[in-house]
């Protein structure tokens, strides 16, 4: 293999452009595809700008043109030559230097390559499992390129954006407390003490917080964060975060940081002007009309309340569920009264993956209800049931009953799926909801306690402050979620700044005042030197990019992802350590079975 030498790149291969023509360029990458036409070899250089064509002519150097013989994919070489017009009929208006070749006059071979184990092109049938293992190729293919080229353009505009806010950028501890804040911890332990053990943030919370009683007023970070979940396409064990914070401010105020970041950073990646302020929903609204609480507003098809109409009616399975207190919604699927008995055993199978016991249907015809159903409801309810839903003939209606968390769980999730199936969600469409007014707290039937809704530290509405002892279900926190296309990409809250609200809390959510001391110590403290009124919000950037780049996965906009088996095919961790290590740590390795 050769070196260098004193060659300089001059020019990226997707930047030759009919400018250059005349000029000579030095250009390095790899070689993507190689055509012998007799006489004439054409290579198509390839580096992270694009493909350029090559022309390697006996006549033009013997001694070059024999050595580009022995070129094959993914060999790195570096070329010398004469920017020229493609010949009238061979242009390609397809590529970006579609328009030009370079008659190369010399040839460095820097490395040669094995075969791939893949293409190394746009479409790959290689499975993700390959993928992954080969992903320092996989991540020569100008797609993902292309995604983590634009993730650098959009941190690059929200530090620019906060930045010219006033916000400075900070950094957190990677090695912190373990704190329970939903999800489990990822544990370091610590050789220097023996026993103890670091975490890795879930979130960098409690240290915005902090910042805020050290004065910094406004701040942010990019940052990594970790939790060790069970994994799907929209969660990663470690991912990244745009987390941002403000002093004495109100929920309107974040809210309009927020969408300002937002819109610079849809600008700066894709020269898309977003409409702001964004629509709003409170939670109730949220759950109430699309099922859940990171609706999908791009479509319409909303769920209606029929309880009402069927809580006195002969389907028995209603009037009970209407008695004891449970809903009765209904979803009208417009011109699928054709579904075959199949397509409707499968959507009462995702009923039952979300907690529904049934999933009762009519088919609206011209000569009134097919269902099994029809005959226990009488005219007079079927005619307000088709009045509450818009049905007309040739319409699928859906119904299902239970407790309103599960009703509105099954129907939200059928809603998306139809919503899909149906072509019923425009493709281009970005389109933004903030979520409000969240209950501060949810009962957990296991653990028979409350819950906190988001996280512990959410301050509860100013005029529901006074129900936190006696009606804590019905207090709202000054929390906030941003969904963008039925994805939840962000969420916040206004904290809480008072030591003793936060006592409170810790208290109902079943923390004594030595567990909560034990683990929130440190901020309890903090709390009592003089806090000021803030809050903020932390946006999901793989998200974000994933949606930007209509990735199917997250995966696909994080240069080194891990399987859903929190697993790297390529560097094969996690793996066994030395016992030596682990004897330094003080630990040993107990194999469960």
């Amino acid at each position: 293999m050769e070196s260098l030498g004193n060659w300089r790149r001059s020019a990226y291969c997707g930047g030759v452009s009919k400018d250059l023509i005349g000029g000579e360029v030095t250009l390095m990458g790899w070689v993507q595809k190689r055509r012998d036409h007799g006489g004439l070899i054409f290579v198509d250089l390839r580096d992270r700008e694009g493909l350029v064509q090559v022309v390697f002519n006996p006549s033009a150097g013997a001694d070059v043109h024999l050595k580009a013989h022995g070129l094959r994919s993914e060999y790195v070489i570096a070329i010398k030559g004469a920017v020229s017009k493609r010949p009238e009929g061979t242009e390609n208006p397809s590529l970006k230097t579609g328009g030009v070749e370079v008659l190369a006059g010399e040839l460095k071979v820097l490395s040669d390559a094995e075969v791939p184990p893949f293409m190394i092109e746009d479409e790959c049938d290689a499975g993700e499992d390959v993928r992954l293992k080969y992903r320092y190729l996989d991540l020569r293919r100008p797609a993902l390129q292309k995604n983590l080229r634009l993730r650098h353009r959009v941190c690059q505009g929200a530090r620019d954006y906060l930045s010219g806010d006033g916000f400075i950028e900070m950094e957190t501890p990677m090695l912190t407390k373990s704190t329970p804040e939903g999800a489990r911890d990822f544990l370091v332990p610590s050789r220097l003490n023996a026993g103890h053990f670091y975490a890795l943030p879930q979130s960098p919370q409690l240290f915005k917080q902090i910042l805020m009683v050290a004065g910094f007023d406004r701040y942010f970070l990019i940052v990594r964060c970790f939790r060790d979940e069970d994994l799907r396409s929209d969660r990663q064990p470690e991912f990244t975060q745009i987390d941002l914070e403000m002093s004495f401010v109100d929920t309107s105020d974040v809210m309009a940081v927020a969408e300002g970041l937002l819109a610079r950073m849809f600008k700066e990646a894709l020269g898309v002007e977003l409409k702001t302020p964004f629509a709003r929903l409170t939670h109730d609204e949220a759950v109430g009309r699309y099922g859940l609480d990171k609706p999908d507003v791009r479509f319409a098809l909303e769920l209606r309340d029929v309880t009402d109409i069927v809580k006195g009616s002969g389907f028995k399975v209603f009037a009970d569920v209407a008695s004891k207190g449970g809903v009765v919604k209904a979803l009208n699927a417009k011109e699928c009264a054709a579904f075959t008995r199949k397509e409707l055993d499968e959507m009462t199978e995702l009923a039952a993956i979300f907690g529904g016991k049934g999933l009762a249907w009519v088919k609206v015809t011209e000569e009134g209800w097919q269902s099994p159903i029809a005959k226990f409801l009488t005219d007079g309810e079927r005619k307000r049931i088709d009045a509450a839903v818009d049905a007309a003939p040739g319409d699928l209606i859906l119904f299902s009953a239970d407790k309103k968390e599960v009703v509105n769980a099954v129907l939200g999730r059928i809603r998306v799926k139809l919503g899909k199936r149906l072509g019923l969600i425009p493709k281009d469409s970005m389109s933004f909801v903030w979520v409000t007014d969240f209950p501060l707290f949810e009962y957990d039937e296991t653990e028979k306690r409350y819950v906190a809704m988001h996280h512990p530290f959410t301050s509860p509405m100013d005029e529901d402050a006074g129900k936190l002892e006696s009606a804590p279900l019905e207090v709202r926190s000054k929390a906030y979620d941003i969904v963008l296309n039925g994805e939840e990409i962000g969420g916040g809250s206004i904290r809480i700044h008072d030591q003793k609200v936060q006592s409170k809390v810790f208290g109902l959510l079943g923390m004594g005042t030595e567990e909560a001391r034990a683990k929130f110590g440190f901020l309890l403290d903090a709390l009592s030197f003089g806090t000021p009124p803030h809050g903020g919000i932390a946006l999901g950037l793989d998200r974000i990019l994933a949606i930007m780049t209509r990735s199917e996965s997250i995966r696909d906009v994080i240069a080194f992802p891990k399987t859903q088996k929190a697993f790297c095919p390529m560097s094969e961790a996690p793996s066994e350590v030395d016992k030596k290590q682990l004897d330094e740590l003080s630990l040993r390795v107990v194999k469960k079975g």
